[in-house]
């Protein structure tokens, strides 16, 4: 999901260009960003004030009078990792090391929206990879499961993604990745199973070909 801005919203952008001597092309994009943020959390916001008055309720009660604007900010948190790339996160993170043993790690935790009821699903991450001559700092794995947690998705789509860009970026001999998920929309409606739990894998290169590197990675993840 991606906001869709409005071109009249920037309508007033070249009247708040700062003029700066020595920066002023970094301060004018500066703030025609800030007015383009604004147009699109005003449309967001407009969007739950109708869904609010859709559902009978009173938009102009105390306690609802700013949760248009609430809401809006809490789902542009939420669908942030549309904003993010991999390429990004890593950086510099990505160093030179002569080591060819299994990386594991495990119990990330996850957050995210599920896209057919836009309620979310939490649970954790495992993840290892087979280093080609080359390691990643340990934090940016959890930072690519957090850029793509933080879209509307569905959790065997979210696997596969987190997987392929640790494949894409390192070029390992392996990349395995194991989510374990409770989702709302199966808890608070629908079935209302409150102890179901979903588990989704994808195993790249080794960990897919070698029953013996597979069965080391899931040992060491999954026991408690």
């Amino acid at each position: 999901m991606e906001f869709q801005h409005n071109p009249k919203m920037n309508r007033g952008v070249d009247r708040n260009l700062t003029a700066c001597k020595h920066n002023s092309l970094c301060k004018e994009k500066k703030v025609s960003q800030d007015n383009v943020g604004a147009g699109k959390m005003s449309d967001v916001e407009r969007a739950y004030s109708t869904i609010l008055s859709e559902l009978g309720e009173d938009v102009d009660r105390q306690g609802l009078l700013r949760t248009p604007l609430r809401a809006a900010r809490a789902m542009q948190f939420l669908t942030k990792g549309y904003t993010e790339t991999t390429q990004d996160v890593l950086n510099d993170a990505i160093f030179d090391e002569n080591h060819e043993e299994i990386v594991i790690v495990k119990d990330i935790e996850l957050f995210s929206l599920c896209e057919h009821h836009l309620v979310p699903f939490f649970g954790k991450a495992h993840i290892a990879y087979l280093p080609n001559k080359k390691v990643v700092g340990l934090s940016k794995l959890a930072r690519i499961v957090e850029i793509y947690s933080r879209r509307l998705q569905v959790q065997e789509r979210l696997t596969k993604q987190i997987a392929s860009a640790i494949s894409e970026a390192l070029e390992p001999a392996g990349v395995a990745v194991v989510i374990e998920a409770v989702h709302m929309c199966m808890v608070m409606r629908g079935v209302q199973k409150i102890n179901a739990s979903t588990v989704t894998s994808v195993m790249l290169g080794k960990f897919h070909d070698d029953p013996t590197t597979r069965k080391e990675f899931l040992s060491l993840t999954m026991r408690k």
